[in-house]
């Protein structure tokens, strides 16, 4: 097509869009409407995943874990490591790694003078534990821990309900040490957190490291290294080089694999949204073939006469094409903006605690957090180009096959 053919072309295509500007208008209006509809949910789901994964990643913690061969078969402390040094500490300095910490994570008891209820020990460094993003958001009373010395506890507001106990009492924390002898010590509630879930508020109990290690009398051993990278989606990418600088007897497992379920629903999440794009669409390219359809109906004897001209096909098919890219350029173009407005004040979060319940089972917390991705609109913006102009095809098709004497001699 020569730069002549195609200036006349895409003026004609332009103008004839704007005959019946009440069609169009009310067309590129469905169009717009319908890619705010796109971004607008794939915004929802892409935040109810983010806050499915940060609070399974928060429970983990990490997006990578290094632990003891047999140590997520048994927990115990008997299935210890030692802390990274060596070709291990070297890598967890470079990049993509952005934090890392290393834990004692044992089965344990928690006892009142009320009541006991088996939890999960974290024996943590505070300032490590902040850089990955593992410690509890909300210290409702209290403070957390100062350093991995503090031999105070943090618990969870609904452990401390079940055991009916409050800050500055004094519990019993008891589990077993390498010998398979009770250890236990008296410890008192420093802290009160509140998490997003309530099931994390009843399961995990944080204490310094070093206290731990001491109570435990393991050393300086612990249960497993959790390494993050900050981008959950990545991780295939950089796991396979700590994998490679472990030695013998441990094992380096990425989320995906410690957390199966989380990885499934981001799977099934990220094909849903497209195949959400593709349904939304496929029921507009009816409007827009209809439109097109009919657009070629009242123009039959001017293509006819442009034909009869000395237009060939190949320029009528690219007039009546140009024409549904402006249309769908325009719906884009307006369904972006709509998005754009409609979800930047929504970012702060939405109020979901009536159905909160229900939320918790998804791994979800009280606010959903709408998350608006560049990938996502570049998305709708492919889904609705390619499945417009291959609407588009039948009409354009049809009109380019005009024979002029009969396409001349058809009245309106």
């Amino acid at each position: 097509m020569k730069r002549g053919s195609l200036s006349v072309v895409s003026t004609l295509a332009w103008r004839n869009l704007w005959r019946n500007h009440r069609r169009t208008l009310i067309m590129l209006l469905a169009i717009a409407i319908g890619v705010w509809a796109m971004i607008f949910m794939a915004a929802l789901m892409r935040g109810m995943t983010d806050e499915m994964m940060r609070n399974g990643l928060n429970n983990l913690p990490g997006e990578v874990q290094i632990h003891q061969a047999n140590y997520r078969d048994d927990p115990s402390v008997a299935n210890s490591m030692a802390p990274p040094a060596g070709e291990l500490a070297r890598e967890l300095a470079r990049p993509p790694v952005a934090a890392w910490a290393a834990r004692v994570r044992v089965p344990a008891v928690v006892a009142s003078e009320r009541d006991s209820r088996g939890v999960t020990l974290l024996g943590v460094d505070p300032a490590s534990e902040r850089a990955i993003g593992s410690l509890p958001g909300d210290i409702q009373e209290g403070r957390f821990l100062e350093d991995e010395h503090d031999r105070g506890l943090v618990i969870g507001r609904k452990l401390a309900s079940r055991l009916e106990t409050a800050l500055g009492k004094r519990v019993v924390l008891m589990s077993q040490d390498p010998q398979n002898d009770i250890a236990d010590r008296g410890v008192r509630v420093v802290g009160i957190y509140r998490a997003r879930l309530e099931g994390t508020e009843d399961q995990f109990v944080y204490a310094g490291r070093a206290a731990v290690q001491e109570m435990l009398g393991i050393g300086d051993r612990v249960s497993e290294v959790a390494v993050t990278a900050h981008d959950y989606r990545a991780v295939d990418r950089w796991y396979p080089q700590l994998a490679a600088a472990v030695g013998q007897g441990l094992e380096v497992a990425p989320w995906t694999e410690l957390d199966s379920f989380l990885a499934s629903y981001l799977s099934v999440q990220d094909g849903f949204s497209l195949v959400f794009m593709v349904v939304v669409f496929l029921v507009l390219s009816f409007g827009l073939v209809n439109t097109l359809a009919m657009a070629v109906f009242e123009r039959v004897r001017e293509i006819g006469l442009m034909q009869a001209l000395g237009m060939p096909p190949s320029l009528i098919l690219g007039q009546l094409l140009l024409e549904s890219l402006y249309l769908l350029g325009l719906g884009l173009a307006l369904g972006n903006l709509l998005a754009l407005a409609s979800i930047r004040p929504l970012e702060s979060g939405i109020d979901i605690s009536a159905v909160a319940q229900g939320m918790e089972m998804m791994g979800m917390g009280t606010t959903l957090y709408p998350a608006l991705a560049l990938t996502d609109m570049a998305m709708s913006t492919a889904v609705v180009i390619v499945l417009g102009l291959l609407a588009s095809l039948l009409p354009a098709w049809r009109a380019a096959r005009l024979e002029p004497v009969t396409a001349l001699n058809t009245t309106m």
